[in-house]
């Protein structure tokens, strides 16, 4: 399931940021997000593991460790928290009791996931599964089994948190054995974990149980005028009992010695013997008939007892010593039809699945029948019993094999869940869509971001940046009046002969090449281009924004062009294209003109000059007017005087030529590294 993967997204966002896990996904070459309830394959977590490993640098089973602490966290905060807590009363009962949680999930989930295994699986795969041992010293050796290799470091991490949440204990898991058995049907990694676990007592409790200790002796000796000696040895031993427990309970002796005080003729408060008649008071139909799902049969798996409806629906089995494997094959635990096997597992879960060669002609075209319940070894009779019910989900797989409610014994629970969990898979079946309509939006609200930026960067390439903001806030733009900028025009020599021989295309060719050429030196030198015309291209440095050093950063884009110009050719000679360069410093007047096609233009005296300024330039020479020479003069440029020229509309003029930057290489000028 998507949970598993959501899950893993959440902690590297969290510990490493959002970066990270896009750097993460893309190398693994997986999405963005994940849906709850959506089924992926197993290869994009083991990729996300596997890229998180070396984008980390970290340890595959540290990443693990961490993963199954998180995991356990993400659980609860995702609603299994009063689920996951009511599992067992210590580590031991809740270790033991994932096997049935996974059974639990797979009657929910058309597909379930695993508590203790990074990956989904659906039904017809196999959840991990948990076998627990205690040892004398108040250990545990934990045997995980798994069909996924190379996963087994998560479990320290899951059980340890859970160990410390639930039941304010520290443990430690190390591996002491790791084979591949074959004990199970198929090959399986199995790893059995030594668990050696600390209780964390609070300070207070601590004191109390130092400071109590003589009391304590006191205490005894009055409970001992109290009870008779049978008593006290139950008592003690129960006390010792819970010291030896696998997961102590935080009390204080006065708590515990509290817990031993006889009410009534004698009976210990905490301690419990139950009674058993001298004979069973039922009989043999009635119980047949009340547990119309159970099954006994002896060592050889020789049937001695089955229900009413167990044997309706596989008529074989009221052939008393027939052999149960015949008509049944054990889908979990994943272990041989044997009593040793199932000895080994029991306190497993049991699923049995009918064999179809063995089923009523009635039942061929029918799915088979799934039974699922507890083995219980009769020591006295050397029988084992298995109290189970039909494993079905919903109504649907009722209908599919014809069966009803009335088959299931009215104080069978599997008759609630069966309607609850109808009721269930419609809410998740809602969540579900819901879940997918706002991965749809949130795909919808990043295509439409993107096309945003796109937007916004064509209205920024047209007006300046301040300008166009203003535009989209629906407020009028004022006309702004610039005291002292630099304004540059540039056209191609002869651009009229070219013209004329050439064809269309290779004037736009050519004019493109251009042009890209000098878009990219307004990024280098910061200059904004006001416009194109043909072949001309004006651009001015302190617009819209004014700065000191706008003559400097207009004269070396002057000097980048003429570079630039190099690099492209005339497609009638092939040599490289001349232009001609105008450079003037004045004042301005800037506003937007236009509403269809709102442009942002610069109006005065100064552009007119600086357009004369070209008009009369030399090819592959830049320009300079007097007022442009008088802002570069100090400025580290070679400069060269021209002289007195009749300029049109003007009259006189005294003008100069710039011929490079003394400070600047070349590659500093066209922005090269």
């Amino acid at each position: 399931y998507g949970f598993i993967n959501t899950c893993l997204k959440s902690l590297v966002v969290e510990k490493y940021g959002e970066e990270t896990w896009e750097k993460l996904r893309l190398q693994a070459g997986v999405q963005d997000s994940f849906l709850t309830f959506e089924v992926y394959k197993d290869e994009i977590t083991m990729q996300l593991v596997d890229k998180a490993c070396k984008v980390l640098g970290v340890p595959a089973d540290i990443v693990l460790r961490e993963f199954g602490k998180y995991f356990f966290e993400f659980c609860k905060r995702s609603g299994y928290d009063h689920m996951l807590r009511t599992l067992g009363g210590n580590l031991y009962e809740f270790i033991e009791n994932l096997d049935a949680l996974h059974s639990y999930l797979s009657l929910s989930y058309q597909a379930s996931f695993g508590f203790g295994c990074v990956c989904f699986f659906p039904q017809e795969m196999n959840a991990p599964s948990f076998r627990v041992e205690k040892n004398e010293d108040g250990s545990m050796h934990l045997h995980y089994y798994s069909d996924r290799r190379g996963l087994c470091h998560i479990v320290p991490g899951i059980i340890g948190a859970a160990a410390l949440d639930f039941f304010n204990i520290e443990i430690s898991m190390k591996i002491v054995n790791q084979t591949e058995e074959e004990e199970r049907t198929g090959k399986k990694e199995h790893i059995v974990f030594l668990v050696t676990q600390t209780p964390l007592f609070p300070c207070k409790e601590r004191n109390d149980f130092s400071s109590s200790s003589q009391c304590l002796g006191d205490s005894e000796k009055q409970i001992e005028n109290q009870l008779n000696k049978e008593e006290l040895e139950k008592a003690r031993n129960a006390i010792r009992d819970r010291g030896n427990s696998v997961c102590p309970v935080k009390k204080s002796h006065w708590k515990t010695l509290r817990g031993i005080i006889t009410l009534g003729k004698g009976k210990l408060l905490r301690g419990f013997d139950p009674v058993y008649p001298k004979s069973l008071w039922i009989d043999t139909k009635t119980f047949c008939n009340g547990l119309p799902f159970h099954m006994v049969f002896d060592k050889e798996l020789k049937v001695k007892q089955a229900g009413v409806s167990i044997q309706k629906i596989v008529p074989g089995i009221q052939t008393m010593g027939i052999c149960l494997d015949q008509y049944f094959r054990i889908i979990h635990p994943e272990v041989p039809f044997t009593i040793s096997s199932i000895q080994k597992f029991i306190n497993s879960q049991f699923v049995f699945q009918t064999r179809r060669e063995m089923m009523p002609e009635s039942w061929k075209e029918r799915p088979m029948l799934e039974l699922r319940g507890q083995m219980m070894w009769m020591e006295s009779l050397q029988c084992m019993l298995y109290l189970c019910s039909p494993l079905l989900r919903t109504l649907h797989e009722l209908e599919e094999r014809q069966m009803h409610i009335a088959d299931i014994a009215p104080h069978d629970v599997t008759r609630d869940l069966i309607l609850l969990n109808q009721q269930r898979l419609a809410e998740m079946e809602l969540s579900n869509q819901l879940e997918r309509k706002k991965e749809e939006l949130r795909i919808l609200s990043k295509h439409l971001e993107e096309e945003k930026k796109k937007t916004e960067a064509l209205l920024y390439a047209m007006l300046p940046q301040h300008v166009a903001n203003q535009l989209k806030e629906g407020k009028r733009v004022e006309a702004g009046e610039f005291k002292e900028c630099t304004i540059l025009f540039s056209d191609v020599v002869t651009f009229t002969n070219i013209c004329a021989q050439c064809e269309p295309i290779q004037i736009v060719l050519m004019l493109n090449s251009m042009y890209l050429r000098f878009d990219r030196l307004t990024t280098v030198h910061d200059v904004y281009k006001v416009e194109t015309i043909g072949d001309a291209y004006m651009v001015v440095g302190g617009v819209p924004v004014p700065v000191p050093t706008h003559a400097e950063r207009v004269a070396n884009f002057a000097l980048g062009m003429i570079m630039a110009a190099k690099g492209v050719k005339n497609p009638v000679s092939g040599n490289p294209i001349q232009i001609r360069v105008g450079i003037h410093t004045g004042p301005v007047l800037a506003g937007v003109v236009g509403e269809k096609m709102p442009r942002y233009c610069l109006f005065g005296d100064t552009v007119n000059i600086a357009s004369r300024m070209e008009s009369h330039g030399v090819p592959s020479k830049i320009h300079l007017s007097s007022s442009a020479y008088q802002c570069l003069k100090n400025k580290n440029f070679e400069i060269t005087e021209r002289g007195e020229i009749e300029v049109k509309g003007k009259g006189k003029m005294h003008t100069y030529f710039l011929i490079r930057n003394k400070s600047a290489t070349e590659n500093e000028i066209m922005g090269r590294p």
